[in-house]
């Protein structure tokens, strides 16, 4: 089946929300599979939808919902315009739970061994606001202002319970194999332990042995998931967090170089550099006075 897997940045953009218009885009969008979950809402138009061996026809104003890992694809049915809306998510890095609850990957992951449905009507949609909370991810997306990626996650979040509930109601139930699965790690969820442990310089070593692996296959398995190593992907993380922090507090580099797991702050200095370019002191210059033409780099901080 790797041959129908499509590429996409899950550690890096662990959150993707947008618009697709059949006119303009690549389609039909033929069958494959991914690491995300995928919620399309459509806008116009009726869309005719493929899961495994299960077909749906998709109307205007209905939604559905991809698990992740399971191939999929979308055709028009009728030949005509076709636009709707698209939230793909790394539902592993959804952490946030009720101390009485399984975290979602764990629900969801019951709820699609269990064959609940995974359309949802119009009528139902219109309940829950779902197009709603489609249009608002996405312009925030598009905004990229301060906070967009808190208020995305709160309305996925807000979606995916109300789908929750709307399971519930039809006879789901939150067992004890979720909360059993949810203390499990592996090769496909490991990247919310390093996330939750990146500002404590946390070891490929280390991550590998909370999969209960040898280094070598854990190594070996992780290139082969994400493409890349496990040791790019930390180094990525904290560069991508000291982005966030260049960008939206005062905190200056030795405070931020500890906060990000860097050995020390000419540790994180040289490895900003060598990713972007330019040094974490000058790219929050550029950013804050909303220059976007490349800068001459320079050797200090």
């Amino acid at each position: 089946m790797h041959y129908l897997f499509e590429e996409s940045d899950v550690l890096r953009t662990p959150v993707e929300c947008f618009y697709f218009d059949a006119a303009c885009e690549n389609f039909p969008v033929k069958p494959h599979w991914h690491y995300f979950a995928e919620m399309i809402y459509i806008i116009e138009g009726c869309a005719d939808m493929h899961c495994g061996e299960d077909r749906y026809i998709v109307s205007e104003g209905e939604m559905i919902f991809f698990h992740p890992r399971t191939v999929h694809s979308i055709y028009s049915t009728s030949g005509k315009k076709l636009f709707y809306a698209v939230i793909k998510f790394d539902i592993n890095r959804l952490n946030m739970t009720s101390d009485y609850a399984p975290k979602l990957r764990s629900i969801f992951h019951s709820a699609k061994k269990r064959g609940m449905d995974i359309m949802f009507p119009a009528s139902v949609c219109g309940e829950i606001d779902a197009g709603g909370i489609f249009a608002q991810c996405i312009s925030e997306m598009n905004g990229r202002n301060y906070g967009h990626d808190i208020v995305i996650k709160s309305r996925i979040y807000e979606l995916l319970i109300k789908l929750l509930r709307i399971w519930q109601n039809n006879g789901f139930i939150v067992d004890s194999e979720a909360f059993a699965d949810d203390s499990l790690l592996d090769i496909n969820n490991i990247t919310e332990y390093i996330d939750s442990h990146i500002s404590e310089g946390v070891t490929v070593e280390e991550i590998a042995k909370e999969c209960r692996m040898s280094y070598s296959y854990f190594a070996k398995k992780f290139v082969q998931v994400y493409g890349k190593t496990c040791k790019e992907y930390v180094e990525e993380m904290r560069l991508y967090k000291v982005e966030e922090l260049l960008l939206f507090t005062d905190f200056d580099l030795t405070y931020i170089s500890n906060e990000t797991g860097f050995s020390d702050c000419s540790h994180m200095i040289k490895s900003f550099k060598k990713h972007k370019g330019i040094t974490p002191k000058k790219f929050r210059t550029i950013k804050r006075a909303g220059q976007t033409a490349p800068i001459a780099d320079e050797t200090v901080q």
